[in-house]
C-alpha cells in the first residue's frame, strides 16, 4: 500500500504519521502556571536534536479550538520546564494528564502527583520519573499549515536515578534502560512497553 500525503486532510495525516514513525519517545513536560502552580502533559512528536548545546525539540500543536495549549504559553512566558521520561509503570497517570483541563488547572493537583526541588533550578522535577532534564526555552518556531510550534529546548542539567547507573571498568557511567523501563508512544490509544534490548556494533 501507498499512502499519497498531498490526497489526505491534516488528521489524517497524523493517524498515518502516527502509526508508523513508531515507538516514539514521549516528553512528559512540566511547566509554570501563572498562578504559581504547574501543568504537566505528554507530547510524542519528540526527540533529541544537538550536543553542542545538548538539545531537545518537541512539536506542540493547538488546542481544538484554536489556542494554544497551557504547555506552549507557560514556556512562552516562563523559559525554565523539565522534560520527563516516563516509565511504562507510570502509563495510567501519564494518560490521565493528557486531559484538556481549564487554563490554569493544574494537572499534578488533580492527579496527586508529587514533585521533588532540583538544586540550583527554578522548577521541580516529578519525584517518580526516572529520568529527567532541566531545560530553558532556547527558540520556538512556527511551522506547517495549521500553526505547529516546534519548541528548542537547551538541556541544562539532566537527573537519572541512582538505581539505573552504575560505573563500568573504564570509570564510565552507564545508564541502564532495562531500569528505566521507558514507554514509548505507538498510534491512537497505543503505546508500548520497554522490550527486549538488541546490541549492534556500528562497523569500522
Amino acid at each position: 500500500m501507498q499512502i499519497k500525503l498531498d490526497e489526505l486532510s491534516s488528521p489524517q495525516t497524523y493517524f498515518n504519521m502516527t502509526q508508523t514513525v513508531i515507538p516514539r519517545p514521549i516528553a512528559w513536560i512540566l511547566t509554570e502556571n501563572e498562578g504559581g502552580d504547574y501543568n504537566l502533559a505528554p507530547y510524542s512528536y519528540f526527540n533529541a536534536i544537538c550536543s553542542d548545546p545538548g538539545m531537545l525539540i518537541v512539536s506542540i500543536g493547538l488546542q481544538d479550538d484554536g489556542r494554544e495549549k497551557d504547555t506552549l504559553r507557560n514556556i512562552r512566558e516562563r523559559s525554565e520546564f523539565v522534560i520527563h521520561i516516563a516509565s511504562c509503570d507510570q502509563l495510567p497517570d501519564l494518560n490521565q494528564t493528557s486531559a484538556t483541563l481549564p487554563p490554569g488547572e493544574s494537572e499534578v493537583t488533580m492527579n496527586n502527583l508529587q514533585t521533588t526541588p532540583v538544586e540550583g533550578f527554578h522548577m521541580p522535577r516529578l519525584s517518580d520519573c526516572k529520568v529527567a532534564f532541566m531545560c530553558e526555552r532556547y527558540d520556538i518556531q512556527e511551522i506547517g499549515n495549521n500553526k505547529q510550534h516546534l519548541l528548542f529546548a537547551e538541556i541544562k542539567e539532566i537527573y537519572v536515578d541512582d538505581d539505573c547507573t552504575s560505573v563500568n571498568e573504564k570509570g564510565r557511567m552507564k545508564i541502564h534502560a532495562d531500569r528505566i523501563h521507558p514507554l514509548g508512544r505507538l498510534g491512537a490509544s497505543e503505546y508500548v512497553s520497554f522490550g527486549e534490548i538488541l546490541s549492534a556494533r556500528r562497523p569500522a
